[in-house]
């Protein structure tokens, strides 16, 4: 294959493990964290209630975060694509700039410790999220790279984001 379809398919597979991977998370957060009294009591200020459409919306236009990320990856494929622990390394760096060292000051940033009055416990509220989003967006993306050859991988993250886009909008129709 040349190098523009495995440059596509790269984009689609880093868009496929973050929509999915960011789908699952948020599922988890609204079941197990009580962020939906946490979005109209302690975050009111900054976030929307999750009843709002909106928010149904947010899973489909992850697609787009999606693309972006890959796009910013695509220059680093070597390291993070074919270096042994490179999906390791692509995790912590993830971590490392996505969640701790934002540079505004983000909800269990670093920066969010200094310089808002969010008490810690809420600081931190957000990290088993975080951790299992960036768990499931590694572990999907080396699935996905480990059995590219297989048709069925390709097909379920078809079927898998068309399923995501399909609730996400009906979600968001539903809403208005």
């Amino acid at each position: 294959m040349n190098e523009k379809g495995q440059t596509a398919k790269l984009v689609w597979r880093i868009t496929c493990a973050h929509t999915i991977a960011y789908f699952l998370a948020g599922i988890f957060a609204m079941a197990f964290m009580n962020y939906e009294e946490l979005f109209v009591t302690v975050f009111s200020s900054f976030m929307r209630p999750t009843t709002e459409p909106i928010v149904a919306l947010g899973a489909f236009l992850q697609i787009f975060r999606g693309i972006l990320l890959a796009l910013i990856f695509l220059p680093m494929r070597k390291v993070f694509f074919e270096e042994k622990y490179g999906l390791l390394k692509l995790g912590l760096i993830n971590i490392g700039l996505a969640y701790l060292l934002t540079f505004g000051p983000g909800v269990g940033s670093f920066e969010g410790y200094i310089y808002t009055t969010i008490p810690a416990r809420y600081q931190i509220v957000g990290i088993p999220e975080m951790l299992l989003h960036y768990g499931l967006f590694i572990g999907i993306l080396y699935i996905s790279q480990k059995f590219a050859h297989k048709k069925i991988i390709t097909i379920s993250s078809i079927i898998l984001m068309l399923l995501i886009s399909f609730m996400s909008i009906v979600g968001f129709f539903h809403g208005i």
